[in-house]
């Protein structure tokens, strides 16, 4: 093959590589909700082991197993990033939605008080 045959190639299995990604950030998003309604901490060190064990178990090179690893570790940060945004997005949609109901039953309050609906 070609250099540029390669490169063509390389595009292709980036592109495989980003819905990969993509894929797996949704099923990090997933588990990130599952974990804020069970309590669970997004930080699991010992789920982060298996996952290095998995990976270099399924390493059949040519990487070396402690460079995936790092590249695992990386996209591990992200994902775990991604929970947090995720579970900070829901206390901030929680919390604005607490406000609303408070200054709706202040409005209610305050129309009762006055004999007229505001």
């Amino acid at each position: 093959m070609t250099i540029e045959e390669m490169r063509i190639r390389i595009d292709v299995l980036d592109r495989q590589l980003v819905e990969l990604l993509s894929e797996r950030a949704r099923a990090a998003q997933t588990i990130g909700n599952l974990k804020a309604a069970t309590s669970l901490p997004v930080y699991e060190p010992e789920r982060e082991k298996i996952i290095y064990a998995n990976v270099r178990a399924a390493n059949k090179g040519p990487l070396p197993d402690i460079e995936l690893t790092h590249i695992y570790e990386r996209i591990i940060d992200v994902m775990r990033a991604l929970q947090r945004n995720e579970l900070a997005s829901q206390r901030n949609a929680q919390a604005a939605q607490v406000e609303r109901d408070r200054s709706g039953l202040a409005a209610d309050a305050r129309a009762s008080e006055t004999g007229k609906k505001q």
